[in-house]
């Protein structure tokens, strides 16, 4: 299990939906300011395309850190695992050969830039990208102890800050605690979890 989750974003109405939203959930630290200032930690999670084209955005912040050999590792692996587009719920771990930050985790929230505003991608590519993380602790020689996430889908996808908010919450709460069952009034619960806020039906 990770030790740490840490919520990245410069705007201060972003990391108030973050407070909010992940109010409860432990190991959860709130950081505003940029990816490009963040202290040393084991990982950082870009929420790009499904092509690797990490030209804009936090994509466009990451290759200016660690380099643009990063993005020829992220492409090469998209060509190689998944023939060239890396599906939406899909989430690899990859080295960055930079000492204050380990490891990148690649999670498309979209195929191509575009809004994703009414869809459950943010809450798929969140997900992804943690039980990535977790099947690379269970087997790799140096575990990933405290991971940093942006806004998921905030930028291109136009997602609200307040909904992006709920379902990264929603991702990381289901990490959290595991069904001990699977049956369809887990499914139903589930599924409402992901879909609605409160009574109210935001994901179609």
């Amino acid at each position: 299990m990770l030790e740490s989750v840490w919520l990245v974003h410069p705007d201060g109405a972003m990391c108030n939906a973050f407070r909010r939203r992940f109010a409860g959930l432990r190991g959860v630290r709130v950081v505003q300011g940029r990816f490009e200032d963040l202290e040393p930690h084991d990982c950082f999670v870009t929420a790009g395309n499904a092509f690797g084209l990490m030209t804009a955005g936090i994509d466009a912040a990451v290759v200016r850190v660690f380099g643009e050999g990063l993005m020829r590792r992220v492409q090469h692996r998209v060509m190689s695992d998944y023939y060239g587009e890396q599906p939406v719920g899909t989430a690899f771990v990859i080295g960055t050969e930079y000492a204050a930050i380990s490891f990148l985790v690649h999670a498309p929230t979209m195929r191509v830039p575009g809004n994703i505003e009414g869809t459950d991608k943010v809450y798929s590519a969140t997900w992804a990208a943690l039980l990535a993380v977790q099947a690379h602790n269970l087997t790799a020689a140096r575990k990933i102890e405290t991971v940093a996430f942006p806004a998921m889908g905030t930028g291109f996808g136009r997602v609200p800050f307040d909904e992006a908010a709920r379902q990264m919450a929603v991702a990381y709460r289901h990490y959290l605690e595991p069904p001990h069952r699977l049956d369809w009034e887990f499914v139903a619960e589930r599924q409402r979890a992901i879909c609605y806020d409160g009574p109210r039906q935001v994901v179609r």
